[in-house]
């Protein structure tokens, strides 16, 4: 397919085939055609990732982070503080995994349709802010529901161009990396206060954003949201056993 990078075709990838394809997709990112389970090999390749992501998160990134936590007097995270505990489990593990795949990496893609509905969602989100300020709920409630219409409206019209757009495909190397930044940036929310100092906290989000926008491009949208899921579940359930 013209404009779009070839596929893998290695049926039986290992831990070392698998890292130096992942390593070569860093140095130059890629939009691909996924091909899910079908492709040949990558329901071993995404094992392979989605350990190679836990085992680097729990055992390297986390470490080191409650040593410069320490070390610097920073605080812990408190997103979740003022959740009900009955929530905290479905929030990380199902409601994160999927709303942040879909909103950073579910239109990498490049696809018209994907790009439309990520502008759409941008003005959703701007709609909701501005529900926020005093007497502006009503511009708010329309500019919601003319982005939901121009979502759907726009979607049907585009849906069938399957090809990617072509200044998406020649800047896509500078896009991964810009998404991937933007994911771990935005997680510094998730502490009570902001500094130089805290930008090494969100290196697992970083992390996973590299792996993860990799494995969105060569297996699918669908086992990224899958490895998203796993990697959280691990994380939380490390958390609970350390207490």
């Amino acid at each position: 397919m013209p404009g779009i990078g070839c596929q893998v075709t290695d049926q039986k990838p290992t831990l070392s085939s698998t890292l130096a394809d992942f390593a070569a997709f860093l140095r130059r990112p890629q939009v691909l055609a996924p091909l899910g389970r079908r492709g040949p090999g990558n329901l071993t390749r995404w094992g392979w990732l989605t350990l190679t992501m836990v085992a680097v998160l729990i055992a390297v990134l986390l470490p080191f982070l409650q040593a410069w936590q320490r070390l610097f007097a920073l605080p812990s995270p408190e997103a979740f503080g003022q959740m009900p505990k009955a929530w905290l489990v479905p929030a990380v593990v199902v409601i994160a995994p999927v709303a942040e795949e879909l909103l950073f990496r579910g239109w990498q893609s490049g696809r018209a349709a994907a790009l439309w509905l990520l502008v759409c969602a941008g003005i959703g989100a701007a709609a909701l802010v501005l529900m926020t300020m005093p007497g502006q709920s009503l511009t708010a409630l329309g500019l919601l529901l003319a982005a939901l219409v121009a979502a759907a409206i726009g979607w049907w019209k585009l849906r069938r161009r399957t090809q990617p757009i072509g200044w998406f495909t020649r800047s896509y190397p500078a896009i991964f990396y810009l998404a991937a930044a933007v994911f771990a940036l935005i997680h510094l929310g998730n502490y009570p206060s902001v500094s130089l100092l805290a930008l090494p906290m969100v290196l697992p989000q970083l992390w996973a954003a590299l792996v993860l926008g990799h494995m969105r491009q060569r297996i699918g949208l669908i086992p990224a949201i899958a490895a998203h899921a796993v990697a959280n579940s691990c994380t939380l359930g490390l958390a609970y056993a350390l207490g």
